[in-house]
């Protein structure tokens, strides 16, 4: 289930497209994923994984959890 952006800063950051990476978990540029309807913070550790957040990072307003 894709949810709506929260602000344009978070649209911006899940819609950025890198023109050297072809993986977004590759590129040092993307901050947010998206994943299992709720949003984290990419950790650029070589892998893909990502932390839940609860608050957009630039707006605040509240985010949908994860799915269980």
């Amino acid at each position: 289930m894709t949810s709506t952006p929260c602000c344009a800063r978070t649209a911006e950051d899940l819609n950025r497209v890198c023109t050297i990476h072809a993986d977004r978990s590759d590129c040092p540029d993307a901050f947010i994923a998206e994943m299992n309807g709720g949003y984290g913070l990419m950790v650029h550790d070589g892998g893909s994984s990502a932390v839940e957040i609860a608050f957009c990072p630039w707006c605040g307003a509240g985010l949908p959890s994860m799915d269980q």
